[in-house]
This record gives structure tokens, sequence and C-alpha cells, in this order.
């Protein structure tokens, strides 16, 4: 048995290894000045953002539309098709990610050093704004939710108490915004957990109306249905636009964990394990949620089009109430109220890090890679935190239609970023072949996986807008408010290209990607990692098994 100075000693060597290798704080190089952000985020942490992330308020609320138009066999089958879609994406930006995890990564920087300078300061310039305007709808979601409870505040109240709690835990540590999303990740996880069960329980007939629900509805409306047009043309399009609504539940999910990297601790190996286990979630929370969501509620429900946005829109809680349940209604739009918070959070963290990465490599004024004794880039916080007011606009109605037109411009964001993303894989897995270099992590789906993403991403960001050309249906404010995204981010990427950008190539030959540069700092830092978790597990006792097999959900 190890004596009581032996402990010590180990104990000791942990402290020191860690003081040595200094692992709270990683800094950046930009411009000759040391500026940095401090690796807070753990293991637990990581792996539960991941998870949170995957569990979007569309998942509770915006399922429901997409009942309505679809019925649950589409809602099924297109849930399904785009959570394999979102892992290929995912196992591709992870490899990419693995390879050279610094403080300041994103994927626009990703983008910048493998495919054109002037494509990844349109990309993050596309991050920046689009999760900064994200973050004010976020708030206009949360004051709804807020409204499901009779109370007489002022919208405005709510607006601005919601966004300072926001705002103000983005100015903490990041390991205190890690710790508030490992929790809100936590609720949003029972939640679902809880939400299934309970559908079980009333397709078995074990709701106060004992009522057997089983699959009736797929009977009774029937498993799909028309949409615009009848027949099977109509059924077609029904199916189309539940598909490219499917994606907007998963839209920036997979781009959180990369902006995390440049803060998390051992991203060399905890960036792989999110990877692995991301589709098992993504099969456990949409493909048994869609099963749960199709079985236990009428897709011909009037509540699921309604305009509510808050829990009377969801799928669960109308069939909550059909079957008589009368308090669940307030849990489930607490939880999603929470949802919405913890997306605020995110958003604005994904947007200030957008920024912090552009100035880091000089694409944006030095000033937003300013960081505090905490390693928070508060410069990038509070230019960030300037699309917060947007949500002022919603109190009054036409102010609000300026909003919607904000809100429009990241309607394709999510596809854009993914498109590009799979184009980043590609040209980093050819240049890794070019240059005979191995990465730490390869996933079996690749590089097929990100070719069939590619042409599938972009196909559902072209049709984004579809309906608006069927029949005579066309109207310039939907189509606007469906692609207006898309010349925007052109015109960024081209304006930047014919400007300062006239002497880069179109797209760098893989011979000529720098996988170099760095590459020695990553790997001493990922052996300094290894060093430090072997004296961890030296500590650990036989006792701790147990507990092992219960944290494998966020280790």
């Amino acid at each position: 048995m190890a004596s009581e100075h032996d402990i010590t000693g180990e104990k000791k060597g942990v402290e020191d290894v860690e003081k040595m290798a200094d692992i709270s704080k990683v800094q950046s190089v930009g411009n000759g000045q040391m500026v940095g952000t401090k690796r807070g985020i753990k293991s637990r942490h990581a792996q539960m953002i991941a998870i949170g992330g995957s569990i979007g308020t569309s998942l509770f609320i915006a399922s429901g539309q997409a009942l309505a138009v679809g019925g649950p066999a589409f809602l099924l089958v297109s849930y399904c098709i785009m959570s394999m879609m979102v892992y290929g994406m995912v196992t591709a930006i992870i490899e990419v990610g693995t390879y050279l995890p610094i403080p300041g990564a994103s994927m626009s920087f990703y983008c910048s050093r493998y495919v054109s300078k002037s494509l990844g300061i349109a990309l993050g310039y596309l991050y920046f704004y689009s999760f900064g305007i994200i973050v004010a709808y976020e708030i206009t979601a949360s004051t709804i939710l807020i409204d499901f409870w009779p109370q007489n505040v002022h919208v405005a109240v709510w607006i601005t108490i919601v966004g300072l709690i926001i705002i103000t835990l983005n100015l903490f540590p990041v390991h205190v915004y890690a710790e508030a999303e490992f929790w809100f990740a936590g609720i949003k996880v029972v939640m679902i957990i809880g939400l299934l069960i309970l559908s079980l329980v009333l397709m078995l007939g074990g709701g106060p109306d004992h009522e057997r629900l089983g699959f009736r509805y797929w009977y009774d409306p029937g498993p799909v249905k028309s949409y615009i047009v009848d027949g099977a043309s109509g059924r077609f399009v029904a199916f189309l636009y539940v598909w490219i609504l499917s994606g907007f539940s998963f839209y920036f999910s997979p781009e959180l964990i990369i902006f995390t990297s440049g803060e998390m601790r051992n991203p060399r190996k905890n960036l792989p394990i999110a990877s692995r286990r991301f589709f098992y979630r993504l099969v456990f929370f949409y493909v048994l949620g869609s099963v749960a969501i199709g079985a236990i509620c009428n897709s011909n429900a009037s509540g699921l089009t309604s305009s509510a946005g808050n829990a009377n829109a969801s799928p669960w809680v109308i069939a909550i109430r059909n079957a008589g349940i009368s308090i669940l209604p307030s849990i489930v739009n607490a939880g999603i109220l929470t949802s919405a918070w913890s997306a605020g959070i995110s958003y604005l963290y994904m947007s200030s890090r957008s920024l912090y990465s552009l100035a880091v490599n000089g694409n944006a004024p030095g000033i937003f890679k300013r960081c505090n004794r905490w390693g928070v880039p508060y410069c990038a916080v509070a230019a960030s935190s300037c699309f917060v007011p947007l949500a002022y606009m919603t109190v009054d109605s036409d102010a609000g239609d300026v909003f919607n037109w904000f809100v429009s411009l990241t309607n394709t964001g999510g596809y854009t970023s993914w498109v590009v993303c799979c184009v980043i894989f590609l040209r980093f897995r050819k240049a890794c072949v070019a240059q005979g270099l191995t990465v730490p992590y390869q996933s079996r789906v690749q590089p097929w996986g990100a070719w069939i993403c590619l042409v599938l991403f972009l196909a559902l960001l072209l049709l984004n807008g579809f309906t608006n050309f069927l029949y005579g249906s066309f109207k310039l404010g939907k189509f606007l408010s469906a692609y207006i995204g898309i010349p925007l981010f052109l015109a960024i990427w081209l304006g930047h290209k014919i400007t300062f950008g006239r002497q880069d190539p179109w797209m760098y030959s893989p011979e000529a990607i720098d996988l170099v540069s760095r590459k020695d700092e990553v790997e001493a830092e990922a052996e300094m990692w290894t060093r430090v978790e072997m004296l961890y597990s030296e500590q650990a006792s036989e006792t701790n098994k147990w507990w092992k097999k219960i944290t494998v959900i966020w280790q």
C-alpha cells in the first residue's frame, strides 16, 4: 500500500507538471505581441458542450412545423438524413481541428491557412455577424418563452435582463462559461430523456386518460403529407421542405466544438472523442426524438402552425396537454427557456471568438485580440455585444420588420458555413497527401463523406427558398429573406479578393499549403497533457471504476 508520503509526492508531481507547463494559459503570437486566451475548458466541459450544441431549441419547438408540413415519416427520414450529413461534416472538421488546435483556432482561420485568405476572411465575418444577430434572436425567443406564464412586466425589461446575463457570462473567465454550459447541457439532456420516456409511456397508454396511442397517427392522418400542391409532387415538395428545415436544428453546433478547441485542455484527445460520440448522440436525440414526436402528436394539430413561439407550439407540449397532464407544459417551457439562454451565451461566445481569431491572424483590428488577465478577449466580446440591442427592435412592430431582415442575413449562414467547411477539409486532406504528412485523427467515412456532404449542403443552400418559385407564388420579400445572405457573403469574399487579395491565388496548391508552422508547439503541448493525465490516472483508486462508467456521458 502506498504511504502517505508517496501519495503526497504524486500530487506534488502533478502540481509541478501543471505549473511547469502553465496549462491554464496558452498564448498566441500576433504582430510580435503576446496575446492569449486560457485553456480553461476541461474534458467534461468539452463533451457536454458538444452534447448541448447538438440539442437545439428547434428540437423542442420548430420540429412541430416540420411535422405539420411533412407528417411523421418525412420528419423521421429528414432527421435521419440530416444527422448522417452533419456527422460526415463533424468528422471532417474535427480532423482539421485536431491537427492544429491553437489558441484563436476557428474554421475561418483554417480556411485562410488551407484554402484562401479571402475566403477565410469572408467566413470569419460571416460567423461574426451571424452569431451576433442570432444572439439578439435568442434573446427575443427568451422573452416569448417567458410570456408563456402570465405576467405584466414590459418585454424591454426581460430583453435587458436576459441580455445582461448573456454578456456577463461571456466576460467571466472561460471556465465559468464552460461550467454554465455544462449544466445548461445537462438540463437539456435530462429534459429530452424525460420526454422520450414520457412518450413511451403515452404510447403504451400510461397517461392519465389511459389512451394507448401506439403509432395511430401514422395511420390517421397518415405518415406523409402534401405541401402547396397535391399528389406525388406535393409529397416531394413536403419532403424537400422538411429536409431543408431540419438543418436549422443543427446550425453551427459542429463549429462550436472547433471554437472551443483553442481554449480546451488536451484538445488532441478531446476533439476526437467528441467526434466519435457525436453520431450516437444525434441518433439518440434526433432520430428517437422524431419517432416519439410522430407517435404522440397529430400532424394536423392546430397548435403546430401557430405563431406562439413558446411551449404552446411544441409537439411535446401539445401531446402532454392532450393526455391531460397539467403541470408538465410549464416545466417543458422552463427547459426550453434555459435552452434559449444557453444558445444565446454560446452564440455570443462564438461571435467574439470569431472576431478574436480574425484579429490574431491580422484580418481584423489588433484591439480585438486584447485579453484581460483571465484570458477573455474583452474587446471582441464588447464588439459582439453591440448586436444585442437589436432585440429591442421587436418591441415596435415597424422596427420588428427591420429586425426580421437582419435575421434573414443568417438564414443561409449555416449551409454556407458547412459548404466551406467541407472545402477546407478536402484541401487539408489533399495537402497532407501531397506533403506526406500523417494526422493524429482520421475518420473512416472520409474523404467520401465530405464530398457527399459538399454536394448535398450546396444543393440545400441553393434550394433554401425553393417554394417561392412554385406555381406563381413568387414574392420578392420571401425571395430576399431566403437568399440575401448569399450575396453578402460573396461580396465580402470577392471584395477582399479584388482589393487586398489581388496577389493571392484563388486557392492554394496542395504543395504550398502551410502544414508545419506551430505544429511542434501543438505536439509538445500534447505530450505535456499526456504526462499530466498519466499522473492523474496513477492517483485514481479502484473505487472510481463505477463513477468512470457513469461519467462516460460527458468524458
